[in-house]
């Protein structure tokens, strides 16, 4: 299920350069967030309580406010493919922040398998006419590292309880909405057209890539170790590539291979992650109850004895 959301945001790059009116990254980001956060602030009818006003504000500038328009950048500014590699990035970042944030044991294999993540990743969507623009490399990385914060920050302080994904997804929307509504009406404002094309697109990143996408991805951060979730991200450039096939472009050898060795990374962080931490809290309780109900039934059988 987590998986879905990287997979939907590897449309992101062709619906961008496909659908959207140029030279608009604030407005697309303010698109793609407000109208999702309100709609679930509306379906869940639950606000933040204590700690979690600015616990849901750091989130949602990381995840959504800043991560939005730089992401919006780069894709405007760089070849899809050079934008998809930097993101793949992310797992190395993740690993490094978890050091820090979340007191991790530095793992040799995770980096191993991180770098292998990346160049897999290179192979598939860089090419020899891939440009380098600065600025766009520059929000592509800073895109990567901001959404590598708050995967880790969500991994640490969780969701509060009673509270489902939607309404956590809801409340990171609607403060990277808000944080971006005066951001673009200062500096860019709205297109000054927006055809049937754009429409769809807008509805496309808001809700699958939006709303939908995001509530699986806190619900999976969640339940998932850390160093299995971050890599599931190498399935948005290589999902990006797919689309550039059905567009009528092809794979070679080199492509082929380097799509090989980044769906491995993808499932050696599987493999190689912990376990889940409810699984044995499941399970414990069904453990605990048939022993003492063995326990009962010996305890009556030896009064029937006696």
């Amino acid at each position: 299920m987590t998986a879905l959301a990287p997979v939907s945001w590897g449309t992101t790059y062709a619906v961008t350069t496909e659908l959207l009116p140029p030279g608009h990254p604030l407005f697309a980001g303010l698109m793609r967030a407000l109208p999702a956060g309100l709609l679930a602030l509306a379906v869940t009818r639950v606000l933040p309580r204590e700690d979690w006003w600015w616990k849901a504000a750091v989130l949602g500038t990381l995840n959504i406010g800043l991560f939005f328009p730089l992401l919006f950048l780069a894709a405007e500014r760089l070849p899809g493919g050079v934008a998809a590699t930097l993101g793949a990035a992310q797992p190395l970042i993740v690993a490094a922040l978890a050091v820090v944030v979340l007191h991790e044991r530095p793992r040799l294999w995770r980096l191993a398998w991180g770098v292998a993540g990346v160049v897999g990743v290179g192979l598939v969507v860089l090419g020899p006419g891939a440009r380098l623009d600065a600025v766009g490399v520059l929000a592509g990385l800073g895109g990567t590292a901001v959404m590598a914060g708050g995967v880790v920050l969500t991994k640490r302080w969780g969701r509060p309880e009673g509270v489902g994904p939607l309404a956590l997804a809801g409340w990171q929307l609607t403060v990277g909405g808000l944080l971006l509504l005066p951001l673009t009406l200062a500096f860019e404002g709205v297109p000054q057209r927006i055809d049937a094309g754009a429409v769809g697109g807008y509805l496309w990143l808001g809700g699958m890539g939006g709303l939908i996408a995001y509530t699986v991805w806190f619900r999976g951060v969640g339940r998932l170790p850390v160093g299995a979730s971050a890599p599931l991200v190498l399935l948005s450039p290589l999902v990006a590539a797919l689309v550039g096939v059905a567009l009528d472009e092809s794979l070679t050898l080199t492509q082929t291979l380097g799509f090989v060795l980044a769906l491995a990374a993808l499932l050696a962080a599987q493999f190689n992650s912990p376990p889940l931490p409810g699984r044995s809290t499941r399970e414990r309780p069904a453990a605990e109850e048939r022993t003492r109900g063995e326990r009962v039934r010996e305890e009556q059988g030896s009064g029937e004895r006696v």
